[in-house]
């Protein structure tokens, strides 16, 4: 099954970024290239309170996933 990407809003285009971003900031830390302020840097170049949830949201999974506390 295939999705095209380029069909969807704005906002889910975001939210796919967002996830995106947050993966790799928990990659560096898991990988100790980034200390745990790269978290809230980020987040205060976010410009909604929408973004921000997502965000966290996002940073909260992939440190489940790969085990980073």
């Amino acid at each position: 099954m295939s999705f095209n990407l380029a069909e969807l809003s704005a906002e889910e285009k975001n939210r796919i970024e967002l996830d995106k971003q947050a993966a790799f900031l928990v990659w560096k830390l898991k990988q100790g290239k980034a200390g745990p302020e790269v978290f809230t840097q980020h987040q205060e170049t976010l410009r909604t309170t929408d973004e921000q949830t997502c965000f966290q949201q996002s940073v909260d999974k992939y440190k489940r996933v790969m085990g980073v506390m």
